[in-house]
Order: structure tokens, then C-alpha cells, then sequence
């Protein structure tokens, strides 16, 4: 039709030069054998894909671009449709397989099919791909072998694989230019100045979008040429529906109900407000109304914190105004009505509140208000909310009342709510608030909901942790093992976390971390991103209690990126707390001192009293490491004494070894010993198999003039029977100082060795400086370090970090992934230049790669 718009088939790139070169350096490199990874992110309709085309077409070596497979459950799809690509025949393609699912990985069957042949490989949504297959490609990019230039797209609604040294580039908007330019590439017949004005601002520079209306303009020619419309968008939402699609249909079920019901509320009623006006949307509202549709809270933290949604609870807002618009085109007219009238709450003055936050309601006075359950769900949502980020205390109370109010008709909610609350109570520090929790004396509905809405394990838990927070730990054995086995066994997180929780009070280390690493395997399978700070917290606190300090440390810097990500920043402090620990046991001060002030910013303005209590234990570790013992009994002091000023209850105990022995090396003994004593009270008890073996090591510290060695030695013999090799060589490094004050010389030198020996395999560098230095003055040999040359004497902090600087990586990125300050780094950085003799970055690379194998046993 004559003056009808038309839609190229294949439109030009504008406003892509940066990508476009940065592909082309790195073809480059691959040409030369180097290689490299180049990351690129996203919104929808932004041209990932075309980007990827481009650079096919543009390469001047072999080439080609892999899009998702379908099916992205499916094992190693996505690696079987690369080498397919590759392959001369399906055969070579299932022999690739099977070496890529070897030793030699992708590498390996990169290296047999194309064999030193450089390659340019780019692979579209990353994000998209199973799970096998991104492990095993995270895998070949870490290793950095092979002439192959990797691009890799990924929505940005998803987390950036990590590639350590890899480039990231995020396709942004168009220009203005940019923009018109496309839009006379698809659109060849003549607009109206005036139509093609709005259709640009409209589309605000979003190319997916511009080329989505300029084919609907085809189809519908009255709207080209010299046609205009004089009000009202120009795009339809309808348009927008089919850009976002891949987005929408990409969520979880429960993401996408909690994003159409935040997208309704944001309407306002009809009659009022000018058209594309939308109102802030409360989201206590949104989560009232998300039962009704089959919706959790979860679902809302997850869209919040992979930036979808954005804003104050008071004022959600969606981040990209035209995904808005998108999900309100992809829904039926019918459905749209029904669920705002879910919405329509009226005012005090009886009309339509249309100012407020959509779906805020004022009951009048007297008036009979919002349902029990309504009003439930929406403080069940600000507890949550508190819970991750504010005072518990304040969580505490909107929880125990969430839990009144959902008792009758919510019975599952409620139990939800009653473990929260405890969970609030307990990083509180406050027993009997966790007994109030659990349905104590003290709570109203106490036994009110023990019928068919309480499952076994609920009624198991609430006995056992009742009876263990009243110290009957005979009662308390029972029911909280059935926990463990009953729960433990589950695929859902919640009742996960709760068998973790039982696990630790009876003492079971062990069997916290298997429950808790269940929980976090669950979490990924099922892509619950709201609960996986908390889930990553209980795993990291229970590695701890199980000696697995390194392990501990790398779940908790992951924990931390996810709760600083979900703004949970209570999560955060706990993490820092399990951090700061951990580098008290590797002796990098630096590092202790950093995590714990972090954790401790949050801890005291929220009274996260368990993270408080980790901090300045961890700080008086590391005073205790540095010799600074009399500093470190004061700071230990008040952690082990009862009542309000004291420490976590149920750390209290776990501190006294530690102020037992920083006290007796500062002449307080008179304050070790009732310290002592209670711990002998409640090491009986049985709840810490580490107990026997550190009371007999306080009671060889506290012998005074007596001869300890039959305590040392049965501190050993229990060592043998727990494990925890970190705190068995504590007590082996105190006895053979003992022994070589004494004199004994040849005596002290077997267990300083073995103490030397095990701390050194911990990666406990100041604690293994003391060993060493006690066994040099025994006069007996104290080995080579384990890493040739100069770069055996670097702390295990200093050496992750030089192997970071060898790899390519920025201060800034380092500090990123190891959760320190750039400053933190850059202390760490001169020194490990001073102590290795280099100047310079690339001096650093090339020691590396000298001693230790192409610097990558540095990074480890």
C-alpha cells in the first residue's frame, strides 16, 4: 500500500562501536594464540543477539554463535550443541562429549576437535544454559588454555558468571541519533515529524521496541505516513508484550503473579489521574493480596533483588517503566479488572484513594477493618523484611503477631512465623524471647495450633528447642534428632534450615553442614534467590563449628554478595562476623579487623547480638595470635559473662577456651577460673564434642605449679576422638611451649612440629610463625615452605591475592571477590611487593609463573 511503513529485514547496528572493538581486539588475541573471555549484558530487545551475528560475520577467524539450547534442564545440552557445531560428523561430536566430561574437560575436547586452531566462540544467554554445562564452561574459562576468543551474552537480570580477568560490557540504550537512525532503517515510508517525535520518546532509545512498533505500523498503515494520534501512547502495550517476552516467560510462576499484581496496583482507579500515570505501589499490599494468587514474599525479594523492582517498600516502582507496560499488555482485559479490584481498598472518606500508595488502606474508627489473615500476611511480610534488614527486636514483635493473627486461618503461615520469630530472637540474643517463639508460657496462643495444622516435625522442634532453651537436654535429645532425620531429609529449604538449627544445639557439626549444604543444592535448583543469604549464613556459622574455617570463608564471601545484593544487611554483618573468623585463624589481621568493624556497623544498630558476639571474639583471636593477650582477655571478658551485657548464651561457652587461655597469659587467672569451672558444668552436656578436649587444655593452663602434662596429654587424646585439627594444634602449640619453658626440650618438639605441620595445612600463617619460632628454639628443624622461593613466605591472604594480580585482575576486582576494601588490598599488594622484591604488577605475573605454575596455584 502506497505510503505504508516497512520493516528491513536485517537492521544495522548503531551505537555498538565499543562492543564491536572490544570483539575485535580479543579476535585478535585468539589469532595470536592468547585468547580470552569478553562478557556482554542486556535488557530485553537490546541486541545481544545481533551484537553476536555481527561479530560472526566480522571475524576474520573461524567463528560461529551458539544460542541456547532448548530445555535448559537438560544435562550438558549446551555443551553438546557446541562441539556439535564444531564437529565434522555426530560421532566426533559424541567423542568431544565424553572428553568433555573427563579430566581434560572443555579444553580437552576443544584441543581434539580443533587442535590449535583459533577459534572465536559465541555463546548467547549464558543464563540460559543448564547448570552442567555452565560449570563445566565457568571451568574452561578459569583454566585460560587455548587460541579461543569466548563471548558470552547474558540477560541482565542475571548474575555474571564469574570469570576472573574477564571483560564485561553492558548494552545500553541508543542514542538519540542512534535511535532515529533505526528507525529509518525499518520503518522506510515517511512519518509525520510530530508521530516520529513521540514514537522516539516513547520508545526512549530502546531498540527492541522501535523495531517492534515499526512493525506494527506496517500492519496497521493508518498509523503511517501522515496519520497522528492526539493523545495516548504511540506504542501499545501489546507491542511492548512481544520485546519482553523472553523475560516474562523466563520467570518462576510466582515472580511473574507478583509482577502483573505490582504492575496493577500502580494503576490508578478509572476516572482519576492522567493517562501513563502511575501510582507507588505498597508492598505489605502486593504481598496481602499475593496469597490470593498463589504468590509467596519470596517471589517479590527475588524480583527486588535481581533489580526488576526497585524502590521503598512504600513506593515499589518497576525499573525499566516499559517492562510495566509489557506486563500489563500480556494480560487478558478480564483478568486485568479482576485483580484491580482486588486493589480498590477504600478511604476513611468512603471514595477511592487514588494519591496514596496503591492499595494503602485507613480503617475508619471502629470500623471493622482488614481480615485477620490480611493483616497476618502483611505483617508476616514486614517481619521477613526486618528479619534481613533492621532491628530484630522490631522483627521479633510483628512475627509473634503475624503468628496470632494467621493461627485460625493460616496454620502453616503461623508455624512460618513462630520459627522467624525465634530465628529473630536468637540473633537477639534473647532465650526467653525464643521460648515465646516456640509457643512458651508467656505466648496467648500457646498450644492453640498443635492440631492438623502442625506437622510432627514443627511439634518436635517446638518441644526440643523448648526443652534445650530450659536446659533439659534430656528431653530435649529426642525430639530435636527426629528433626534432624526427618527434616534433614527434606527437599524444602525451610524445614531445612529448621533441622540445621536442631542439628547445632544438640551439637552434631557435622550434620549441620550436610543439612545446610542440602538446603543450599535445593536453592539453586530451584533458583529461591531471597533465601539464599540466610540458608548461605547457616551453612557458613555451621562450618565454623565444624572446623572448616576455609570452607566457611568461601560460602560466607558468596552469602555476602547475595545479601548485599537482596539489601539484607543483616545477613551481611553475620557473614562479616564468619569472615572476620576466619582470617583471625589465618592470622591476617588486616582482614579480621575490616570484616568485624563491617559486621560490627550493622550488629549494634540492629542488635544482631550473635554477630556481635563473633566480631569481638574474632578480634581477640587475632590480639591472641599477635601476643597481644592482655588486650584480648579484656575484649573476651564480658563475651562469657551472664545476663545482658554478656555475650550470645549460646556462645558464651564456646568463648571460654579462648579467655581461658588469653587470661592465664595475662596473669588474670582469678577470673579463668569460674570461667573454667562453669565450662567443666557444661562440657558434661555433652553438646560440643570439642568440649572434653579444650577443658582439659583450660585445666593445664590453670595448673599453676602442679605438672599440666596429664592434662595436655588428655587434651590430645580427646583432640584425637573429636577432630577440629585447627584447635588440636592449639593445644599441641600451648604444650610445647609449656615443655620448652620448662627446659624440656627434646620433649617439646614433637608436638611443636605437629603443630607446625597442621597449621600450616590450615593456612593459619600467624599461628604457625609462633610454632615455628617455638620450635627454632628447641633447636629443631623447621622445614622448607611448601611454595618454592620468596612466595613461601607470603600469608595465605597475600598469596590469593597475587595470584588475582597475576591473572589480570583490578584492585577494585579483587576486592570485589574476596570481600575486602580496595585500600585492604592495595596494604596487602605493597607488601607482597616488598617482601617478593618486584615493582610492578607484571614483575609479580612473571615470579608467579616461575614458582608456582603459570600463577593459577596462587589463585586458588
Amino acid at each position: 500500500m502506497r505510503g505504508a511503513p516497512r520493516v528491513a529485514a536485517a537492521p544495522r547496528l548503531y551505537d555498538r562501536t565499543r562492543e564491536l572493538a572490544a570483539v575485535a581486539a580479543l579476535s585478535a588475541r585468539a589469532a595470536e594464540g592468547a585468547g580470552g573471555v569478553l562478557l556482554l549484558t542486556g535488557g530485553p530487545g537490546t541486541g545481544r543477539t545481533a551484537l553476536l551475528d555481527r561479530a560472526v560475520r566480522d571475524a576474520r577467524i573461524r567463528a560461529l554463535r551458539v544460542a541456547a539450547p532448548g530445555g535448559n534442564r537438560v544435562p550438558w545440552s549446551g555443551v553438546r550443541a557446541l562441539l556439535a557445531a564444531l564437529a565434522p560428523s555426530p560421532s566426533a561430536a559424541r567423542r568431544a562429549l565424553r572428553a568433555a566430561k573427563g579430566p581434560g574437560g572443555v579444553p580437552g575436547a576443544l584441543a581434539a576437535l580443533c587442535p590449535g586452531e583459533p577459534l572465536l566462540l559465541c555463546l548467547d544467554d549464558h543464563h540460559l544454559w543448564d547448570a552442567h554445562s555452565r560449570t563445566a564452561l565457568d571451568a574452561a574459562w578459569r583454566a585460560r588454555t587455548g587460541p579461543w576468543a569466548w563471548v558470552v551474552s547474558f540477560a541482565a537480570y542475571h548474575r555474571a558468571p564469574g570469570v576472573p580477568g574477564a571483560r564485561l560490557l553492558s548494552l545500553g540504550r541508543l542514542s538519540r541519533a542512534g535511535a532515529r537512525g533505526l528507525l529509518d532503517d525499518v520503518c522506510r515510508a515517511p512519518l509525520t515529524e510530530s508521530f516520529r517525535t513521540r514514537l522516539l520518546d516513547e520508545a526512549a532509545g530502546h531498540p527492541g521496541v522501535l523495531v517492534a512498533a515499526a512493525a506494527r505500523l506496517s500492519a496497521e498503515p493508518r498509523h503511517g505516513a501522515g496519520a497522528d494520534r492526539s493523545s495516548g501512547p504511540v506504542i501499545d502495550d501489546a507491542s511492548l508484550a512481544e520485546v519482553y517476552r523472553g523475560l516474562l516467560d523466563s520467570l518462576p510462576a510466582e515472580c511473574g503473579r507478583v509482577l502483573t499484581l505490582v504492575a496493577v496496583a500502580g494503576e490508578p482507579p478509572p476516572g482519576t489521574g492522567r493517562p501513563g500515570t502511575v501510582r507507588p505501589v505498597d508492598a505489605d499490599a502486593v504481598l496481602a493480596v499475593a496469597r490470593a494468587v498463589r504468590a509467596s514474599s519470596e517471589a517479590l525479594d527475588r524480583l527486588v533483588s535481581d533489580g526488576l523492582l526497585r524502590g521503598s517498600r512504600e513506593a515499589l516502582r518497576f525499573d525499566d517503566p516499559l517492562l510495566r507496560r509489557a506486563v500489563l499488555g500480556a494480560l487478558p482485559p478480564s483478568r486485568r479488572r479482576e485483580l484491580a479490584a482486588l486493589f480498590a481498598a477504600p478511604d476513611t472518606d468512603g471514595s477511592a484513594g487514588g494519591s496514596g500508595p496503591a492499595g494503602t488502606v485507613r480503617v475508619p474508627e471502629g470500623g471493622p477493618g482488614l481480615p485477620d489473615v490480611v493483616r497476618g500476611r502483611a505483617e508476616l511480610a514486614r517481619g521477613r523484611a526486618g528479619l534481613g534488614d533492621g532491628p530484630v527486636g522490631d522483627a521479633h514483635q510483628a512475627l509473634l503477631l503475624a503468628a496470632g493473627l494467621l493461627r485460625e486461618a493460616a496454620p502453616e503461615e503461623a508455624a512460618e512465623a513462630r520459627f522467624l520469630a525465634m530465628e529473630a530472637a536468637w540473633a537477639a540474643g534473647d532465650p526467653e524471647a525464643c521460648a515465646v517463639a516456640l509457643g512458651g508460657a508467656d505466648d496467648p496462643g500457646a498450644g492453640a495450633d498443635s492440631g492438623a495444622g502442625s506437622d510432627a516435625g514443627e511439634r518436635d522442634f517446638r518441644d526440643g528447642m523448648g526443652a534445650a532453651l530450659a536446659v533439659r537436654l534430656e528431653e530435649a535429645r529426642a525430639p530435636l534428632a527426629r528433626v534432624v532425620a526427618r527434616d534433614g531429609a527434606s527437599e524444602e529449604p525451610r524445614r531445612l534450615l529448621r533441622a540445621g538449627a536442631a542439628a547445632l544445639v544438640l551439637g552434631d557439626a557435622p550434620a549441620a553442614v550436610r543439612v545446610h549444604a542440602r538446603a543450599l543444592a535445593t536453592i539453586r535448583a530451584t533458583g529461591g534467590s531471597a533465601l539464599l543469604p540466610r540458608v548461605l549464613e547457616h551453612l557458613a556459622y555451621a562450618e565454623l563449628r565444624a572446623g572448616q574455617h576455609e570452607r566457611a570463608a568461601a560460602h560466607a564471601r558468596e552469602g555476602l554478595r547475595a545479601a548485599e545484593s537482596a539489601g539484607q544487611r543483616n545477613a551481611a554483618a553475620h557473614q562479616h562476623a564468619v569472615l572476620a573468623l576466619a582470617a583471625s585463624v589465618r592470622g591476617d589481621a588486616p582482614a579480621v579487623v575490616e570484616h568485624a568493624d563491617r559486621a560490627l556497623g550493622t550488629a549494634r544498630a540492629h542488635g544482631l547480638v550473635q554477630a556481635t558476639t563473633l566480631a569481638e571474639w574474632a578480634i581477640a583471636r587475632a590480639e591472641l595470635a599477635g601476643g597481644l593477650a592482655a588486650q584480648a582477655a579484656a575484649r573476651l571478658a564480658p563475651l562469657v559473662g551472664a545476663g545482658p551485657r554478656g555475650g550470645h548464651f549460646a556462645l558464651r561457652m564456646l568463648v571460654v577456651p579462648c579467655f581461658v587461655e588469653a587470661a592465664c597469659a595475662a596473669g588474670r587467672e582469678a577470673e579463668a577460673g569460674p570461667a573454667a569451672e562453669e565450662f567443666a558444668v557444661w562440657a558434661r552436656l555433652g553438646l560440643d564434642p570439642q568440649a572434653p578436649a579444650q577443658l582439659a587444655r583450660c585445666r593445664a593452663l590453670l595448673a599453676g605449679g602442679g605438672d599440666p602434662a596429664d592434662w595436655y596429654r588428655e587434651a590430645v587424646r580427646q583432640h584425637e576422638e573429636s577432630g577440629n585439627d585447627f584447635e588440636r594444634a592449639r593445644t599441641l602449640l600451648a604444650y610445647g611451649k609449656w615443655l620448652r619453658r620448662r627446659r624440656r626440650l627434646v620433649e617439646a618438639r614433637g608436638p611443636l612440629s605437629d603443630a607446625l605441620v597442621t597449621f600450616e595445612r590450615a593456612a593459619a600463617g600467624v599461628w604457625a610463625d609462633q610454632a615455628r619460632a617455638e620450635l627454632r628454639a628447641t633447636g629443631g628443624a623447621v622445614g622448607r615452605p611448601a611454595v618454592p622461593g620468596a612466595v613461601g613466605e607470603l600469608t595465605p591472604q597475600q598469596l590469593r591475592i597475587a595470584g588475582l594480580v597475576a591473572a589480570g585482575a583490578t584492585n577494585h576486582e579483587i576486592a570485589g571477590r574476596l570481600s575486602l576494601s580496595p585500600r585492604t588490598v592495595d596494604h596487602h599488594l605493597r607488601n607482597v611487593f616488598a617482601r617478593l622484591g618486584v615493582r610492578s604488577r607484571v614483575e609479580l605475573s612473571g615470579l608467579l609463573s616461575r614458582t608456582t605454575g603459570d600463577g593459577r596455584r596462587a589463585d586458588r
